[in-house]
Parts: C-alpha cells; structure tokens; sequence
C-alpha cells in the first residue's frame, strides 16, 4: 500500500531544503492532490525550490506551468521563492 506523505509534513520538509520534497508539493499544487486546490503560484513557489536545491526536472516543469500563468502571478511565485530560500539559507548559516 502506498504511504500517505501529509502536506504539512512535504511543506515543512521542502522548507528545510529537501528538494525531492519541494517537487512532490509542486506537484501537489500543480494537480490539485494531497488535498490541496490547484495553486499555480504555489506550485510555481516549489518548483522553483525544488529546481534551486538541484532538482532539475523542476526546471521543465516550472516553465510548463508558467505558460499558464499571467505575468503578474509568475511575479508572485518568484518573490515567494526568493522568500523561501532566503529564509532556507537563514537557517543554514
């Protein structure tokens, strides 16, 4: 049977650095699974985790959603994800 991975527990592992973990909630926010509703800024947000932490299929997916995305949205995602690693950096140092 397959294991049930908690949202809480993808975010707060993804926020931690695991970029295998940041894909997995991109994708959550992608296809609207693991109980969340389709977020394309989020899953945008993760992608671009997932792809600075050295994931690099997030690259092509990351592009893939953008083309859905208005400017001002992928805008957003961007400054998400500079938030996100800057506070993942914090944390390092």
């Amino acid at each position: 049977m397959a294991r049930m991975v908690r949202i809480e527990d993808l975010a707060g592992s993804a926020a931690g650095g695991d970029e295998v973990a940041a894909f997995e909630l991109a994708m959550c926010y992608a296809s609207g699974s693991g109980g969340v509703t389709v977020d394309l800024v989020q899953a945008h947000c993760w992608f671009n985790v997932a792809a600075a932490c050295g994931y690099r299929a997030a690259q092509d997916w990351r592009h893939e959603i953008a083309t859905e995305m208005s400017a001002r949205e992928v805008i957003e995602a961007q400054k998400l994800a500079r938030a996100t690693l800057a506070g993942m950096f914090r944390k390092a140092a």
